[in-house]
C-alpha cells in the first residue's frame, strides 16, 4: 500500500492498517479550528471473503474550536462515522466536556482523566492526544498567514524576556526543549535559535539566503 509517510511495505500479509490526520485552519486572527481524523480498516477479503474493498471499522472525526493565543477550546464536536457497535456512539456528547480546557500544557493528563479508559473511547482520546501538539504549532503559522495579508514582518524583533514567554509552553516538552538544554540556553542568552533544517534546505534549493529566515528571530532589547 502506498503511503508517504511509511517505507515500502514488507513482504508479508497485512494485518491492519490506522489512519490520523489533522489540520488546523485559521478562522480569524483570534481563532483556530482544529480537525482531526482516526481510521482504522482491515485488508480486502480478510473479515469479509471475496471482498475486493478494504473494511473501516472505526472513523471517528474531532473538531475543535481553539482561542489563539490562549488555545483554550471554546467548542467541541466529535462525530463516528464508522464504529463496530451500536452502542459505541452513546459517549460522544461526552466530549463536549474538553469546552473550557487549554489544548497546550497538561492537556494529554486531563484528557485521559476525563476520558480515559470506560470514561470514553479509546480509538477519539488517542486521536485527541495526537491533535494537540497541532494547535501548538500553529503559532508560528498564525503570525505568518497574518503577515502575509497585512505586508507586515510575520515577526519583528523581541526582546529576549519576549522569546523566553513565546517558548515557555515548549519546556520540557521533549529533549530539544529541556530546560538545561541547546535551545532554552539559547533564549536565555539572547541568541537567535537554529532555523529548520527544512527552511534551510529549502531555501538553499531556492536560491535564496536562510540568513533571511534567522534575521527574523534576532532578538531586540533596544
Amino acid at each position: 500500500m502506498a503511503n508517504d509517510m511509511l517505507p515500502p511495505d514488507p513482504d508479508f500479509p497485512l494485518l491492519h492498517t490506522r489512519n490520523y490526520e489533522v489540520r488546523a485552519f485559521r478562522k480569524d486572527d483570534n481563532t483556530l479550528i482544529l480537525r482531526g481524523a482516526v481510521k482504522d480498516s482491515k485488508p480486502a477479503g480478510l473479515y469479509v471473503p471475496d471482498d475486493t474493498e478494504p473494511l473501516v471499522i472505526h472513523h471517528m472525526i474531532v473538531d475543535l474550536t481553539i482561542t489563539f493565543p490562549a488555545l483554550e477550546i471554546t467548542d467541541a464536536k466529535v462525530v463516528f462515522e464508522a464504529h463496530p457497535h451500536t452502542t459505541c456512539t452513546a459517549i460522544t456528547d461526552h466530549y463536549t466536556k474538553l469546552v473550557g480546557l487549554s489544548i497546550a500544557r497538561g492537556f494529554t493528563h486531563r484528557v485521559r482523566e476525563l476520558f480515559g479508559g470506560p470514561r470514553g473511547c479509546t480509538h477519539t482520546t488517542a486521536l485527541l492526544q495526537a491533535m494537540a501538539p497541532v494547535a501548538v504549532q500553529c503559532f508560528w503559522s498564525m503570525q505568518v498567514m497574518k503577515a502575509q495579508e497585512t505586508g507586515s514582518s510575520p515577526r519583528p524583533p523581541v526582546t529576549t524576556e519576549e522569546r523566553q514567554r513565546m517558548m515557555k509552553m515548549n519546556l520540557n516538552t521533549c529533549h530539544v526543549w529541556a530546560e538545561d538544554g541547546v535551545n532554552m540556553a539559547r533564549i536565555n542568552a539572547g541568541e537567535p535559535l537554529e532555523p529548520p533544517l527544512q527552511i534551510v534546505r529549502r531555501f538553499r534549493e531556492l536560491g535564496k539566503d536562510p540568513g533571511d529566515w534567522v534575521s527574523q528571530l534576532r532578538p531586540s532589547d533596544e
